[in-house]
Formats: structure tokens, sequence, C-alpha cells
């Protein structure tokens, strides 16, 4: 019977399709720091206070890219290029969430709309980040190999988005509440058409690896679009609300450093 746990343990079990797996999630958690990195930099004279959160935000992204990439020495294993189609980071930028790249290559401050454009693109991202981190914290928290980098990138990740509640409300009770829900709203109904896109490229390409039958493909192709209808009718909404969360000032320390994988 397929199921989650199931699917991600063939994944796991097969040196090629774990090596395509790390491979993608380093190459974004580490677009990710890059563009954290630069936002922080960037950050208007204003809003300065904000910018050692958002440091702290790339830092623990540059992070979970090297724990992928330590998960793949560990295995004797190296990274391979990301299919374009996979690239879940590149896809929302390209699709105009978030700030563009040319903003951030540039040497221009940010005004205080990029920044609440930048915290409900990670509102929405972190959301699924988050989800999908405490589904693998669910099955492999005592995982071996993987175990005790799933459970420190699974904590960082609510961290994360606690982060994005309280820095938006924070920004709503400043006047944004309108742009900052119109906002979320946009990139949740454009996240999860870029999720289904980048869940059955990955699929195909676990099929071809791991050889799964034409009606196994179609199974999992399925449940794929089924999860899109339903995001796409209600399920979005969840990426859109914000509540005062329990952990509150969940990025105002460092980051924490990065296990060593033996």
């Amino acid at each position: 019977m397929l199921s989650a746990k199931s699917l991600f343990q063939e994944i796991l079990d097969n040196d090629e399709s774990f090596r395509l797996f790390c491979s993608i999630a380093a190459s974004g958690e580490s677009q990710g720091g890059w563009e954290n990195a630069r936002i922080a930099a960037l950050v208007p004279p204003s809003e300065q206070t904000l910018a050692p959160k958002i440091t702290r935000h790339g830092a623990d992204e540059d992070k979970h890219g090297r724990i992928f990439n330590a998960l793949l020495k560990k295995r004797g294993l190296e990274p391979v290029p990301v299919p374009p189609e996979t690239d879940y980071t590149m896809l929302l930028e390209r699709h105009g969430i978030g700030l563009a790249h040319d903003k951030l290559k540039s040497d221009r401050p940010l005004t205080v709309q990029d920044i609440v454009t930048y915290l409900a693109h990670s509102r929405v991202t972190e959301q699924r980040a988050s989800e999908q981190m405490d589904l693998l914290r669910k099955h492999f928290a005592d995982h071996p190999d993987i175990g005790r980098a799933v459970r420190m990138i699974s904590g960082d990740e609510d961290n994360h988005l606690a982060y994005c509640h309280e820095e938006l409300l924070r920004y709503a009770a400043q006047g944004h509440g309108r742009t900052i829900q119109r906002t979320l709203r946009e990139c949740a109904l454009a996240e999860i058409r870029i999720y289904r896109d980048v869940s059955l490229a990955v699929m195909d390409h676990m099929g071809r690896i791991l050889g799964w039958s034409r009606p196994k493909a179609a199974v999992l192709a399925a449940g794929i679009h089924a999860v899109y209808a339903w995001e796409r009718i209600a399920g979005w909404r969840r990426m859109v609300s914000l509540s005062m969360p329990e952990r509150r000032d969940a990025l105002g320390g460092p980051a924490t450093s990065a296990p060593e994988f033996a």
C-alpha cells in the first residue's frame, strides 16, 4: 500500500533517488540562504531592527543546505544537477513570487513594501516547509541516518513560520493589513500551482530512477492532482491566515550550527 512513509523510505533506500532528493533540497535551501542574506543587507533604514532576524533566517537556510550535502557525503555520494522543472525556489521567483533577483543583486535599499512582500512570501513557503518537515519528523525522527537532521530542520522551519506570523501582524497593526492579505492570497494561489508542478516533476524523475510501473506512477500523479484540487478550493486559506504564535521572537537569537555526520 502506498503511503508517505513507504514512498520516502523507497527514495531513501536507493542511492540515486536519495542523491536527487538531497540535491534538490540542498539547492533550494542554499538559494533561500542567499536571498535572505541579500534582503538583510538591503533592509531600509527604518526597518533595521528586522535585519538580524532576516540574517538568522538566511543562516538557517544555509545550514540546511549544508546538512543535506553532509547526508550525501555520509553515503559517499556527490550532488547532481537539479532539473529545472524541479527547482521550486527558482520557479517561484520566475513567476513573480517574492522579490526579484535583479532587485536583490543591486545595491539599492529595499522599501517597506518590499519587506512586507518578502514576509508574505515567506509566510506561504514556510507553511509548506513546516508541513513537509513535520511529516518527515512524524515518520523518521528516530531514523539512524537522517533523524537528527530531520528534527533540527523541522524545528527551524517552525521558527521561521512563527517569525513570519509575528512580523506580519506587526506590519498589519501599522496599517499594511490590506496589502498583506492581498499579497498572501496571490502568493498562496501561485505557490500551490508551482508546488503541484514541481511535485509531478520530482515524482516523474523518481519513478524513472526507481522503475515504478505505469499504474503506480499514475496513482501518485492522481494523488498530487487531488491535493492541488483541495488546495485550490479551500486548502490555500491555511497559508493566508495570521495568528500570534506561541513561540515569540523565534529568530531573536543566533543560528544553531549544523550537526556533524560521521
